[in-house]
C-alpha cells in the first residue's frame, strides 16, 4: 500500500517552530529561535507628533552663555559623531548564501557554484543565478539594485527594495562574508556591539541598545576578549523604553518647556557663579566644581532636548509610522506597525542609533530555526526581517545619515532537493536540517553622498573585496579562505576592521584590538570591503 506523505504545513508568520529533532525549548534562546517569543505585544501611543523627526538636524540649543559649558561637560549632539551600526541577529540559523545573498567561489559572487551546490543552498537548476530568466531585462536570477548581488527572488531583498526609495538603493552597496558558525546555539559569538564602542561609537544618551535583555542585547553572544561591563546594552524593543530613558522631572507640566528650560539655566548659572567663589576645601577640588556644575547644565540640557516625550517616541514619528493606513509617507503604515511587534522593535531600535542616542543597537529576531517547515515558512520570516532591514535604511536615508547594517545568524541549512509549489513556496527547494557549512554574513553601507566604492587600496580584483572570502563549488565554506571562515571571532573582527575602515581608520585596528588574528596590514587589506565614506567623524 501506497502511503502519500503530506508536505508540511506553511506556518503562520508568528507561529512557533515545533522542532520534532530539537530537544523542547528550555531557555529563552530556545524560545527565541522557534519563534516562541518575537515582538513586543503592546503599543504604546500618544496624542501629539514629534517634536523633531530628525534631532540631529533640530538641535536644540541651550542661551548662548551654557553653549560653551556644554562642551566642556561632554554633552554632543552625535555622541561621538561615528556612523551608526544596527545589527540583525536572525535566530535559529537562517538562510543567507545562494537563496538570498549571493557567494561565489574565489573569483567572487558572480564566480558561480555548481548546480548542487546551489541546491544545497535552496535554488533549483532553473532558478540558479545563471539561468535564463526572461522575467528580468538582465536574463538570469541576479538582483544588484543594492550594489551587493542577491538572488533576483531573495526574500531579504524583496523585503527591503519595498521600503526604500531608488535613491536610498542607489546610495547603498554591500559586503558578504562567507563564514561557518555553530547551528542553534547562542554560544557563537557573532554579536560585534562592544567592539563598535571600543572602535568609538557612542550615544548622547547611551552607548550600546540591544532587543534583549542579555549581555550582547541579541541572541548571540558577544567575544569574551570585547565585553565591557560598564557598556552593557539597554534593552529597547518597544517605545516605551525609549521614552522611559529620560525623566526631565516635576517642572515639566507645571511650566511650560520654555519656562522649565529657562529655569533650568537659571539654576546652571547660579551654580557656575558660585563655584566661582568657593573653594570646596577638598584636595579634588576641580573635580567637585565640574561634578555640580555640569550637572546642572546637563540637566537643563535634558530638559531642552526631551521635556515633550514625543521627542524620542518611535510610535509619533512620522517618518516612520504614517498616520494612514496606505503607508504614503510613512515607512510603516499605522496598520502596519501597530499589528507587528517586529516592526515596533525594529523602530525603537533605530530610532535610537540613527538620531545619535545611541552609538550601535541589535535587533533580534526568532523562529528562524525554520528547516523541516517547508519552504514557505521561511520565505515569509525572511521577507518580514527584509523589511525591516529596508525600514533602516530608508530611515537613515530620510534623515540624512550614513549607516552600516550587519546581518547574522547562528548556524544555517540545507535543501532536499523537494520542490515547495506553493504560493509562499515559490517553487523553491524545501529547506531540510541544518549545515553550519553554508553560513555566512552580510553588511549593507548607505551613504547618503553617494553609493560606497569598493576598496581601491591594493591590487586584489574588486569583486573579491565585494566577498571576503569564499565557498567551494559544492556549496560549502572553504575554511581556508580567509581568517573569518571558521573563526565566529575573527567574523566578528572582519566587521570590525570595516566599520573602521569606512571612517578610514583602518590604521588603528591593532591598536584598538591588541592580539587580534587578522594578520599583517596587506592581509587586512584584503580582507576590507569599502573605501571610506566619511573622514574619522560625521
Amino acid at each position: 500500500m501506497l502511503i502519500r506523505k503530506q508536505p508540511p504545513r506553511k506556518l503562520a508568520l508568528n507561529e512557533p517552530i515545533r522542532q520534532q529533532t530539537h530537544k523542547r525549548p528550555v531557555t529563552r534562546r530556545d524560545f527565541i529561535a522557534q519563534g516562541f517569543l518575537t515582538g513586543a505585544g503592546t503599543v504604546a501611543t500618544g496624542g501629539v507628533m514629534s517634536l523633531f523627526a530628525n534631532p540631529r538636524a533640530a538641535w536644540a540649543a541651550l542661551s548662548p552663555d551654557l553653549e560653551g559649558l556644554k562642551a566642556g561637560c561632554g554633552i554632543n549632539q552625535l555622541g561621538a559623531g561615528k556612523i551608526p551600526f544596527i545589527c540583525f541577529d536572525l535566530a535559529g540559523g537562517a538562510n543567507m548564501a545562494g537563496s538570498n545573498v549571493l557567494i561565489g567561489q574565489q573569483g567572487g559572487q558572480l564566480d558561480f557554484l555548481s548546480s548542487a551546490g546551489y541546491a544545497k543552498q535552496g535554488l533549483p537548476g532553473d532558478m540558479i543565478p545563471p539561468a535564463p530568466n526572461a522575467n528580468r531585462p538582465q536574463n538570469n536570477f541576479i538582483e544588484d539594485a543594492l550594489g551587493l548581488n542577491f538572488h533576483a527572488d531573495s526574500a531579504f531583498v524583496r523585503g527591503i527594495l519595498e521600503r526604500v526609495s531608488p535613491t536610498t538603493a542607489a546610495n547603498t552597496n554591500g559586503a558578504v562574508i562567507a563564514a561557518r558558525s555553530e547551528n542553534d546555539t547562542g554560544n557563537n559569538p557573532h554579536n560585534p556591539m562592544y567592539g563598535i564602542a571600543r572602535a568609538g561609537a557612542n550615544g548622547s544618551l547611551l552607548t550600546l541598545v540591544g532587543s534583549r535583555a542579555s549581555e550582547s542585547g541579541g541572541n548571540s553572544m558577544a567575544p569574551v576578549n570585547m565585553l565591557d561591563v560598564a557598556l552593557r546594552p539597554t534593552k529597547i524593543d518597544r517605545a516605551s523604553d525609549v521614552t522611559g530613558l529620560v525623566d526631565t522631572g516635576a517642572l515639566v507640566g507645571l511650566l511650560s518647556l520654555d519656562d522649565t528650560v529657562a529655569v533650568m539655566e537659571s539654576i546652571a548659572r547660579i551654580s557656575h557663579g558660585k563655584m566661582q567663589q568657593v573653594n570646596t576645601a577638598v584636595t579634588r577640588d576641580a573635580v567637585i566644581k565640574d561634578l555640580v556644575r555640569c550637572g546642572y547644565v546637563k540637566s537643563a540640557d535634558l530638559v531642552d532636548r526631551f521635556g515633550e516625550p514625543s521627542a524620542l517616541n518611535p510610535d509619533l514619528d512620522p517618518e516612520i509610522v504614517d498616520p494612514t493606513s496606505a503607508r504614503s509617507t510613512g515607512i510603516f503604515s499605522r496598520n502596519e506597525y501597530d499589528g507587528d511587534g517586529e516592526f515596533r522593535k525594529t523602530a525603537a531600535v533605530m530610532k535610537m542609533v540613527m538620531n545619535g542616542y545611541a552609538g550601535a543597537g541589535t535587533v533580534t529576531m526568532g523562529g528562524y530555526d525554520y528547516h523541516g517547515q517547508g519552504r514557505s515558512t521561511g520565505e515569509v520570516r525572511d521577507l518580514r526581517a527584509g523589511r525591516c532591514m529596508g525600514a533602516c535604511l530608508e530611515y537613515a536615508a530620510r534623515l540624512g545619515v550614513p549607516l552600516m547594517l550587519q546581518v547574522f545568524s547562528d548556524g544555517s541549512l540545507s535543501a532536499n532537493g523537494q520542490i515547495d509549489n506553493s504560493v509562499d513556496g515559490r517553487g523553491k527547494f524545501m529547506w531540510a536540517s541544518d549545515n553550519q557549512q553554508t553560513a555566512g554574513s552580510f553588511f549593507l553601507v548607505y551613504n547618503p553622498g553617494g553609493r560606497a566604492q569598493l576598496f581601491s587600496g591594493d591590487s586584489v580584483p574588486a569583486a573579491r573585496h565585494q566577498q571576503i572570502g569564499y565557498m567551494r563549488a559544492s556549496g560549502d565554506v572553504e575554511t581556508a579562505s580567509s581568517p573569518a571562515a571558521n573563526n565566529v571571532n575573527l567574523l566578528v573582527e572582519t566587521v570590525l576592521l570595516n566599520y573602521m575602515a569606512l571612517h578610514g581608520e583602518q590604521g588603528q585596528f591593532a591598536t584598538r584590538f591588541p592580539g587580534h588574528g587578522l594578520g599583517s596590514p596587506t592581509l587586512r587589506d584584503s580582507l576590507t570591503a569599502f573605501n571610506p565614506i566619511v573622514s574619522g567623524t560625521i
